[in-house]
Parts: structure tokens; sequence; C-alpha cells
């Protein structure tokens, strides 16, 4: 099961971590407190992400780049024989991939998991930090 501190359950949210903390109290996350820091579940926090997103304003677009990386939550992953379909909450935008099985597995993809999608024209490549891409 993934887990990550609160700090990077903030972070992953756009809220600060006295909001998370709030949010464990009041049974809305769920965590682990023990000994160490206090761990947030990945997987519930992906759900919370969901919940919480919000539809981006419309609007111009003001700044564009050939490449964009958006940090983010995974919420599902659904697998085949053959492929895997990874969908990325990262902010308000929820963003899905289609990849090998091999791939997903490799990576470690599962629900809750911290991830980066990478754009480009119409591809989206998802990797783990710290992973090479």
């Amino acid at each position: 099961m993934a887990q990550m501190r609160v700090s990077d359950a903030a972070e992953l949210l756009a809220v600060s971590p006295d909001t998370v903390r709030r949010w464990i109290d009041g049974g809305r996350l769920t965590a682990t407190k023990g000994g160490g820091p206090v761990l947030v579940d990945g997987a519930d926090l992906a759900r919370l992400a969901q919940e919480i997103a919000h539809p981006a304003p419309v609007g111009p677009v003001t700044d564009e780049s050939a490449r964009n990386r958006m940090r983010g939550i995974v919420t599902e992953v659904l697998r085949d024989g053959v492929m895997a379909q990874v969908s990325l909450q990262a902010g308000p935008f929820r963003v899905v991939s289609l990849m090998s099985r091999e791939a997903a597995d490799e990576l470690g993809l599962e629900p809750g998991v911290v991830a980066v999608a990478s754009i480009k024209s119409t591809n989206v490549v998802i990797g783990t930090p710290g992973s090479a891409s």
C-alpha cells in the first residue's frame, strides 16, 4: 500500500499540511499514526483528490510549451492481458494514459502512487519521480 507524509499529500492536493491534518482528524482522510511521522494512505488520497477536483476555468491559454509535466496521484489502473489504462489526478486535471501492462507493472502504478505525466502532442507518458524517463 502506498503511503506518504502529510506535507507531500498537502502538496499534491494544493492545500496546507494543516488542512490535511484536519481532514485526518475529521475522518475524511485515512492515515497511520505511530512513533514516526504521520503517513497518509495513498489510495484514500487518490479518492479525495478526485472528490475535491474542480474543472479548470475557461479562458485563453497564456503559457504553453511543447513539453508539459503534470505531477499527480494515480487514481485508477485498469489492466488486461497486454495493455493498461492509467488515470492520474493532477490538481483539477484528470489525465489518462494507455501503456503496455508490462510498463505499468514495472513502474509499480497503483492507486495512491505519485507519478508524473509528460504530455507532448497526442502522447501521454507517465513515470514515477526519480525514475528514468
